[in-house]
């Protein structure tokens, strides 16, 4: 079972989320000639319902996304400047050469800078004296190529001569440059949007799928997966030199850690046969237990929680290894992952647990504060939720942000003040129909001043805002915001994929729905509505925010669980015999070895 506290927030039993409307539920638009295929496809009606409401205009083919393979991914020479950071990193290894190795704190630059560090010492044979893990940090260096992590790059002994950046460096030209003059040659591998400039001039290559100029198919991998293209590419040309073996293992079991990264990015699972197969594939390795760090996460969480699936990296691993970054340095995370013994690992998991409860407690208390703010805005029903948090901490800024999204189904970008002196650092979270990143470019063209930086994609992204620039800034993004969504009413909002009979109320049903897996963004997993009658309920968990229940629909009668329904105290606004519509998912119930089914409530009222 994931960490309850980690997931979107339900509507509670007794009273709603404090100044958030009740979310509606509303039927997923199906695409129609997506649905007729899918069945032609042989899928049974559930599943292409499921799928045709995810892939709206969807016109590829089916099999890649319906049956996930790594035989659908394209080859990396592909990607626009691999071949070019491929031979400059070839060449480091053969010549002996100091590399460092510069990624985001993030679980994506975390698990990309494991990829690289595995295939560097493991397959490519480089001494660990001769590498450099670079990894800023969050608060006091802040994302990307920062300028402290540079002055930290130039002081190292041996100096490198190759850094190799992973999600992070396309919008870092004036950094790069300076390594550059220093002699350091850059390979930047990142999947963010690039500046309107093109590819930063001073890097000696730039490996970035959203290059106009790149030929790779999907755009929207994350960046652990453009590192292990990269590397995978660079094994292929000392191969070629003759500095490798022909029998050199490919990088094929590092996709246990691309699948964490692209789960916990957020990047599509929709109409994305490459992030489909290697989450897919990842899982399989993961599921095999053959690293500590696996091992270590299912003892704790218990033998119930495997098989891990997406929802396990989504809810669990991610934002235990994103809150050490979010709190303190991210090295913790990097050994947690690298652990070669469970004891290792259960010491660096012990450290982030504790990083994880912190952060739970400072978000609470965050949320609490920007929904207050939040007040303003809506009662002028502005397209965007945008609060500064004077005392709010900077690493939980997007959790905050996303908090809000939830409540009132807007984008939402949450403020705090930054290290720099008269600055702001915020982070942005963005709804269906909104392109962040797009909307944060057109601030810029509207009031360049207001936003001297920022970065990201179309679901999340970052910015640094000149404290006197606060009221520029925030009419700036307004109208950007407005001109995308165009009038749109905006309310918070629960997709649902309609009503499931009794006879599907069975583990049979959860097994066709587990069948089209992985879920994520943009495949959400299926959320279904109905009618049941309370035949019991308790409160449980340790404060009694949670209920159990047994809900029936006719002849059948399932257990059902609502996490975080009360707030502590409190009593449910319904009782036994009371009807509920309830938003739900099916969920597989393991103790004690059986196997039953179990219904995951998300939203309810009495009818």
């Amino acid at each position: 079972m994931a960490d309850v506290t980690d997931r979107p927030p339900a509507r509670q039993a007794g009273a709603s989320l404090q100044h958030a409307s009740r979310p509606r539920l509303e039927p997923r638009p199906l695409d129609e000639a997506v649905y007729a295929r899918a069945q032609a496809e042989g899928l049974n009606e559930l599943q292409a319902r499921l799928l045709a409401s995810r892939l709206p205009g969807y016109q590829g083919e089916l099999a890649p996304l319906v049956s996930p393979s790594l035989r659908y991914l394209a080859h990396p020479e592909k990607l626009a400047d691999g071949r070019r950071a491929a031979e400059r990193i070839a060449q480091a290894v053969a010549e002996g050469e100091p590399i460092g190795i510069l990624t985001d704190y993030d679980v994506d630059g975390i698990t990309s800078h494991v990829v690289i560090r595995r295939t560097l010492v493991e397959l490519f044979g480089v001494p660990e004296h001769k590498l450099h893990s670079l990894i800023g940090h969050r608060i006091h260096d802040g994302y990307g190529i920062s300028l402290p992590l540079v002055e930290r790059t130039l002081n190292l002994k041996p100096l490198p001569s190759l850094v190799i950046t992973a999600d992070c460096g396309s919008s870092d030209e004036p950094r790069i440059a300076r390594l550059k003059a220093a002699g350091i040659d850059v390979v930047v591998s990142d999947h963010h949007a690039l500046p309107l400039e093109g590819p930063p001039p001073s890097a000696y290559a730039c490996v970035n799928p959203t290059r106009d100029d790149c030929d790779y198919p999907d755009k929207t991998i994350a960046g652990c997966m453009v590192a292990w293209l990269t590397m995978s590419l660079a094994r292929g040309v000392l191969i070629e030199w003759g500095a490798l073996s022909a029998s050199t293992p490919k990088l094929s079991p590092w996709l246990s850690y691309v699948a964490l990264g692209t789960v916990a990015d957020c990047v599509s699972l929709g109409g994305s046969p490459a992030n489909r197969a290697v989450v897919s594939h990842g899982l399989t390795l993961i599921n095999r237990m053959e690293a500590a760090c696996w091992r270590a996460m299912a003892t704790r969480l218990g033998a119930d929680s495997v098989p891990f699936n997406a929802e396990t990296l989504a809810f669990q691993m991610g934002p235990r290894i994103n809150a050490r970054s979010r709190l303190d340095d991210p090295y913790a995370a990097l050994h947690f992952m690298l652990a070669e013994t469970e004891g290792v690992a259960n010491r660096q998991l012990e450290v982030l647990d504790q990083d994880n409860q912190s952060r739970k407690a400072i978000e609470a208390d965050m949320a609490e504060e920007a929904r207050a703010l939040a007040m303003s805005a809506l009662e002028a029903n502005e397209p965007a939720v945008v609060v500064l948090l004077e005392d709010g901490h900077p690493g939980v800024q997007g959790i905050v942000a996303s908090r809000l999204v939830q409540a009132y189904g807007r984008p939402a970008l949450v403020l705090t003040r930054a290290a720099a002196p008269d600055m702001l650092t915020g982070s942005g979270r963005s709804i269906d129909g909104l392109h962040l990143r797009d909307a944060l470019q057109r601030t810029f063209e509207l009031a360049p001043e207001a936003l001297p930086r920022f970065g990201g994609h179309s679901g999340a992204a970052g910015v640094g805002v000149p404290r006197g620039q606060l009221e520029a800034f925030k009419a700036a993004f307004l109208q950007a915001v407005e001109e995308q969504l165009a009038g749109r009413e905006l309310y918070p909002r629960l997709w649902t994929d309609g009503e499931l009979s009794t006879t599907q109320l069975a583990l049979a049903t959860l097994g066709d729905i587990e069948a089209l897996g992985p879920y994520g963004r943009e495949f959400d997993p299926p959320l279904f509505e109905g009618r049941f009658i309370v035949e019991a309920l308790r409160p449980v968990g340790a404060e009694g925010a949670h209920l159990m229940m047994e809900l029936s629909m006719g002849p059948v009668t399932c257990k059902a669980i609502w996490f975080r329904a009360l707030t502590p105290g409190e009593l449910p606004a319904f009782s036994v015999g009371d009807t509920l519509h309830c938003a739900y998912k099916l969920n597989r119930n393991r103790w004690r070895g059986r196997e039953t089914l179990q219904l995951m409530v998300e939203h309810a009222d009495p009818v």
